[in-house]
């Protein structure tokens, strides 16, 4: 017998909560593909893929969702948040055609540096269609930022801190320094990550950013919720909160 528990973090849960997300306002919607070794994640997320490996959630499950939230109406962009080795497996070209089919958007693949991307992984995407999204921190050189900023189509993730994703109660107090810093050297959006989990850390980045990145947060709510259609409500309530503080600016 399967708890709500279980099912919450298979792809049924996922599912309705793609379209709370859509319905309140999320310009783009970022789903993760589990992956056993997460190492660009925290412990929230790190959990949540361990459950979604249990419930049998696979790289292909997740490009059917896809293309079946695209008939039932859902039209907000939709990136994939993966690691190199799903896409390894399934081979670039039929990852990209499969991908681009199912209507996926771009794809951001944290474990894979640029300079190792230029040579098949840029190419392949691109012919697809498909944008392609990398990572920058507060570590990243200037001239390191001219090759992140070159090879995205999209936008590029701004990791707001050192370390793995997760909840933060206080944004650095450098922050905004750095991302001007940053926004001097990229002609792309950024959008900033890694911990923003509240209004008031969207207040108080919203003039100097293009976007943000929410995971953690959302994802504790659908752990900690009773059923999922509180986790929908709850998660839906967070991300109008959020778009309400970002579009005032």
């Amino acid at each position: 017998m399967r708890t709500w528990k279980e099912s919450c973090h298979d792809l049924t849960g996922t599912r309705l909560f793609v379209h709370a997300l859509a319905q309140a306002g999320a310009d783009i919607i970022e789903l993760g593909v589990p992956f056993s070794d997460p190492v660009a994640d925290g412990p929230v997320n790190q959990a949540a893929a361990t459950r979604a490996l249990l419930n049998g959630t696979t790289l292909e499950s997740i490009l059917l969702l896809v293309r079946e939230l695209r008939s039932e109406g859902v039209h907000t962009p939709i990136v994939l948040f993966t690691y190199l080795n799903p896409i390894f497996r399934m081979g670039y070209a039929d990852f990209a055609a499969a991908a681009k089919e199912s209507g996926i958007s771009g794809v951001l693949c944290v474990d894979l540096p640029p300079e190792e991307a230029a040579n098949t992984y840029l190419p392949t995407l691109r012919a697809a269609g498909l944008d392609t999204i990398f990572l920058a921190s507060p570590t990243t050189a200037d001239d390191r930022l001219e090759l992140i900023d070159s090879s995205s189509s999209g936008f590029v993730y701004y990791a707001s801190r050192t370390g793995v994703t997760g909840v933060q109660q206080n944004l650095s107090t450098t922050l905004n320094a750095e991302l001007d810093r940053v926004r001097s050297e990229l002609k792309k959006p950024i959008a900033v990550g890694f911990g923003i989990s509240t209004p008031e850390h969207v207040r108080a980045l919203a003039s100097n950013i293009d976007a943000v990145v929410v995971g953690s947060a959302l994802v504790k709510i659908i752990e900690q919720s009773k059923n999922s259609a509180a986790a929908a409500r709850d998660i839906a309530e967070l991300t109008k909160s959020l778009v309400k503080e970002l579009k005032k600016c």
